[in-house]
């Protein structure tokens, strides 16, 4: 009787895509219902804070709001090419909020493994550069704020490529804060990187340049990706 061929060996089932929670700072409506973002929400310690702000511009008036909606869209594309779900904390850029508070908890909510606000800083003018901040009250535990000092010198590392680190806040292009809501209430490892301070002449040429802000993309994803292959 002849030898039956081998069985073909079992195809593996895919890989679990990692998904990634990008939180572009503010919102394109906030301006108009302060209302809304004036609001008092949890910040993540027993007090509060307001829901959100406008954010800042550039003296030439180009907003903040619409400086991180770009980059995270950017980022968005980039990230979804290399197999990473991504996750945004707001729509568009022409609605009001999210809170503070719903977007901390983001992250937790949908299993991700990193989350990354986008902002710009509005400093006096003579301070250039960019800075990640870290949550310093470490509220989820040790090792969450070891994988977030991770994710933070991952993000600071890649963005030395296209931005100096700031000089005028910080220490080597990292700050950990106390009073911001956003990360206070993360679960995972959680950063906000300010890209520039829209203030500075050279850092507002460089984020109002869509060239400029596709290069800062560009490396915020390269931070993100050496983070999760590590």
């Amino acid at each position: 009787m002849p030898s039956l061929p081998p069985a073909p060996a079992p195809t593996p089932p895919p890989a679990p895509r990692q998904v990634v929670v990008l939180d572009p700072g503010h919102n394109g409506g906030n301006a108009a219902h302060p209302e809304v973002v004036n609001a008092p929400v949890p910040d993540g310690t027993g007090g509060t804070k307001p829901c959100n702000t406008t954010g800042t511009a550039t003296n030439a008036g180009f907003a903040e709001h619409a400086f991180t909606w770009d980059v995270a869209l950017r980022m968005r594309d980039r990230l979804s090419a290399a197999g990473v779900t991504v996750v945004l904390t707001r729509e568009d850029d022409g609605g009001v909020g999210p809170c503070v508070d719903v977007r901390g908890q983001l992250a937790g909510q949908v299993g991700a493994a990193a989350f990354v606000g986008i902002h710009g800083d509005g400093a006096g003018a003579g301070g250039r550069g960019f800075h990640v901040i870290t949550s310093s009250l470490d509220l989820a535990g040790p090792q969450v704020a070891a994988a977030t000092a991770a994710l933070a010198g991952a993000m600071r590392d890649a963005m030395t490529a296209v931005q100096p680190v700031s000089d005028y806040t910080g220490a080597d292009g990292l700050d950990a804060r106390p009073d911001l809501a956003g990360l206070n209430l993360n679960t995972v490892p959680a950063v906000y990187v300010e890209c520039g301070n829209m203030r500075n002449a050279a850092d507002a040429a460089l984020m109002s340049d869509p060239a400029g802000r596709d290069a800062i993309a560009a490396q915020l994803t390269a931070g993100v990706l050496a983070f999760l292959g590590s």
